[in-house]
């Protein structure tokens, strides 16, 4: 697998893509916004897609239980993080936010309430309201170290309705890792107040400096017995448009709520390309992904620099884990929304962060998941907008 391109991309290639990412925005916008990779994908996914191609194979998927993608998950979860799981307790779903927005309905009642810590991936957030739940924010706190979990608040705003808990580790947008202690200490507040935990975890095999993720279900039995643990190769091998995702159910009597609540016809049916492209990610691409995740760490040292050196008012805490920046402008000192300002005057689209919860209005989420030089490009454009006449 060694030789992987990262570097080099033609942006002419990219923009011919028809994904969101680089059709949301007129030609002339440098799109550094939604979470996915500018990436070739692995080979190994490639040759899985044109093996199917090549046969025709396009018609319905066999049973999931058919396919191999539980072994394939479980045994990636072994391998990976020590965290032994039973495949007959994973279910395949389409991807990560439609388990989110079912395990919502199916593990609480309207009226109850949900904790999320904002900021926070917007579907968190739109999943709670949407479903008619009461939202518990639980904001996580800027330290001089890092985005911390504030675990006095947090227990304090756990009363008699609260049913749910919504975790994301690695986290998206701040890009925290959570370390063992953190988790141990989130894991005996969701035992002493009775919660069940849905556990995003779909950047877990995206962490740098060495580090390691710890699957939250993984800390002991009674942990995982009431958290359902959603992941997808969609991120880190940048297949997200294949539509392929998984949940593992620490316990039976969680996979009952669940399956209670939707049937699979209502869930939607799998792509059977999605099934082979994760297959093959799992089994056979992790060269590649330890070469993608060189190389994101390298662009995230560069952001970091450049932050430091061409844009001193705006703060960001390094990354631990994604392809994400969380940028504080506040400093600025822009009325309105950053966001608007940088794809008005420099004409490079960052998420804004008032879709990440309130109180964020003065941040930007910036994906730094493509080539040196479109990085390169994107940061020009950004001093473009900061330089120009308010």
């Amino acid at each position: 697998m060694a030789g992987a391109r990262f570097d080099g991309l033609d942006i002419e290639i990219l923009r011919s893509r028809k994904s969101e990412k680089w059709h949301a925005y007129p030609a002339d916008v440098l799109p550094a916004w939604v979470a996915e990779m500018d990436f070739p994908i692995a080979t190994p996914i490639q040759q899985a897609l044109k093996r199917a191609l090549d046969s025709w194979d396009v018609g319905y998927p066999i049973a999931p239980g058919n396919t191999g993608i539980r072994e394939a998950f479980a045994d990636r979860m072994e391998e990976r993080f020590g965290w032994s799981v039973n495949p007959r307790q994973i279910e395949v779903l389409s991807e990560v936010v439609q388990g989110l927005y079912l395990a919502i309905g199916a593990f609480t009642s309207p009226g109850e309430s949900v904790v999320v810590q904002p900021p926070i991936y917007p579907p968190f957030l739109l999943g709670v309201k949407e479903s008619g739940r009461r939202l518990v924010e639980n904001p996580l706190v800027q330290q001089p170290g890092g985005w911390e979990i504030d675990f006095d608040a947090l227990a304090g705003s756990i009363d008699p309705t609260t049913k749910l808990f919504l975790l994301c580790n690695p986290h998206n947008p701040s890009g925290r890792v959570l370390t063992r202690t953190e988790l141990e200490r989130l894991a005996e507040l969701v035992l002493e107040k009775d919660l069940t935990v849905v556990s995003d975890e779909i950047h877990a095999d995206l962490v740098f400096n060495g580090g390691q993720h710890i699957p939250f279900a993984s800390l002991a039995p009674e942990i995982e017995a009431r958290t359902l643990t959603l992941n997808s190769a969609s991120k880190s091998f940048n297949i997200a448009g294949l539509r392929c995702a998984v949940g593992h159910f620490g316990s039976d009597a969680l996979r009952k709520r669940f399956d209670g609540h939707s049937s699979r016809h209502q869930r939607g049916g799998l792509g059977i390309q999605g099934l082979y492209a994760t297959i093959a990610a799992w089994r056979e691409g992790q060269p590649w992904l330890d070469e993608a995740v060189a190389y994101l760490e390298a662009n995230r040292n560069y952001l970091m620099g450049e932050l430091e050196t061409r844009f001193p008012d705006i703060r960001c805490t390094p990354a631990e884990g994604t392809y994400l920046a969380w940028l504080d402008c506040s400093a600025l000192g822009w009325p309105g929304s950053p966001s608007t300002r940088f794809l008005d005057r420099g004409k490079v689209a960052l998420s804004d962060g008032i879709n990440f919860g309130a109180g964020f209005e003065n941040f930007v989420r910036l994906n730094f998941a493509t080539s040196r030089e479109i990085l390169e490009q994107v940061l020009v454009r950004m001093e473009t907008a900061i330089q120009g006449p308010d």
